[in-house]
């Protein structure tokens, strides 16, 4: 009976999953923010559909943005799109006039990567794609004019939570807690022996501590876009949860900074996660920003000029370290 059950619970997150996917452009300003009103990026150069795992799969695709300025290289900031991680196919509108129009502005170049939806794979194929990503700007600096030495992650909703993992697991290749064991660094892609170490990470609106989307009392889905990425029940399995939430990785020595902005409005994802990595940043020794935008939901009222001016002021500063 119990297994019965088991193979229901995960029949129908993998039907949330392939439903949510099938219809994620219907409701893109929910789970991808809002994008509308909002200069165009500048650009003087992008390189589109860059396999970055040697494969076929379009999931392993990354486009590439070089800003107007002429450099002999650019520091680079991955930018990842959010999709409560049910887009495999999102890199096109990742936030390019907002949060990368800023970036782009300020000198950084932008690259903006696919990854493997929850209907896909489970994870930790998600964090295993954006390991390779950063292994990937790294083998090919000089032929897209990309300064290795400093790697940002910025993200937006699950592309927060991806973006801050990255940052919370450098130098980790695998963790385990009670009976769960993921390999975090993953061998995706031909650039195993490149470092996927990053240097800075502002994420917006994320998901940080995954046993925790209930607080302040938000009503969680259910089963949840977590459930359909882990292929598992929260339930007796608080461990392998937590092998997916950034605040189990944190570590002072090994962790970059942070930035976080989240709204107090945010219907998606509650603002008392940023609140948490906040806290949880000061406690473990990490040197972290926080903004609470008053009225800002997901996504929405969150990108204006003076936010976006602090967090390419952040990366600044963060290169000049």
């Amino acid at each position: 009976m119990m297994m019965i059950m088991k193979q229901k619970l995960l029949l129908s997150m993998l039907t949330l999953a392939l439903a949510v996917t099938s219809s994620f452009a219907q409701f893109n300003n929910l789970l991808a923010g809002d994008q509308s009103s909002q200069t165009q990026a500048r650009y003087s150069q992008k390189f589109a559909d860059i396999n970055y795992a040697a494969d076929d799969l379009a999931a392993h695709t990354l486009d590439i943005y070089l800003p107007e300025q002429e450099a002999d290289s650019y520091p680079v900031i991955i930018h990842i799109y959010g999709s409560a991680w049910f887009s495999n196919s999102s890199k096109g509108m990742a936030d390019i006039n907002t949060i990368c129009a800023a970036l782009l502005d300020a000198g950084f170049a932008v690259v903006t990567p696919n990854h493997r939806s929850s209907a896909d794979a489970a994870y930790p194929a998600q964090i295993n794609d954006i390991k390779a990503v950063v292994r990937f700007v790294r083998a090919n600096a000089a032929q897209y004019k990309l300064d290795p030495t400093f790697v940002g992650m910025s993200g937006f909703s699950s592309g927060a939570h991806l973006a801050s993992l990255t940052a919370a697991t450098n130098g980790v290749r695998s963790h385990s807690l009670g009976q769960f064991e993921v390999d975090i660094e993953g061998t995706v892609g031909p650039h195993t022996a490149e470092s996927s170490l990053v240097q800075a990470v502002c994420e917006w609106s994320g998901p940080i501590d995954l046993l925790n989307m209930g607080c302040n009392d938000h009503k969680e889905w259910s089963p949840s876009p977590e459930e359909a990425l882990m292929r598992e029940p929260k339930a007796g399995n608080e461990d392998f949860y937590r092998l997916l939430s950034p605040i189990t990785f944190l570590n002072s020595a090994t962790m970059p900074p942070v930035m976080i902005f989240h709204g107090t409005a945010d219907a998606v994802v509650p603002v008392c996660q940023g609140e948490e990595f906040a806290t949880a940043c000061a406690k473990a020794g990490i040197a972290c920003t926080y903004h609470e935008v008053p009225d800002g939901g997901h996504g929405i009222n969150m990108y204006s000029p003076e936010r976006l001016k602090l967090m390419t002021d952040y990366f600044l500063q963060q290169l000049k370290r």
